[in-house]
């Protein structure tokens, strides 16, 4: 068993438009991350789930990103997966993160091997 903490990392992919496609791309994302010994954060995975918050109501969009940005502060970096293009959500991660000095990694898998 590695004893090396993992990084901790949050995950920018996007979410809103084809929803289903999006959390097929963000689940792919997340395992990436595991796979390079990262502990990642998603919260559009979480956050979105029946019962929790509802991406279409403003208050509760913003109530998760908020949220999600509350973690950044512990991260050790965002990573940003652009096969799908940069959303306006992740636009405000990449510069939220900016601000607090975060590191911020762009990630294809059009450009993975392995």
């Amino acid at each position: 068993m590695n004893v090396d903490r993992m990084r901790l990392v949050i995950v920018e992919s996007p979410y809103a438009g084809d929803i289903q496609n999006n959390l097929t791309y963000a689940r792919k994302c997340v395992r990436d991350c595991l796979k390079r010994n990262e502990a990642p954060f998603a919260s559009h995975l979480l956050y979105t789930q029946d019962g929790v918050l509802d991406d279409n109501l403003p208050a509760d969009r913003i109530l998760g990103m908020e949220a999600g940005f509350s973690w950044l502060e512990k991260a050790d970096a965002t990573v940003v997966y652009t096969d799908h293009g940069i959303s306006k959500g992740m636009q405000v991660g990449i510069q939220r993160a900016e601000l607090l000095r975060i590191p911020v990694e762009y990630r294809s898998f059009a450009i993975l091997v392995g």
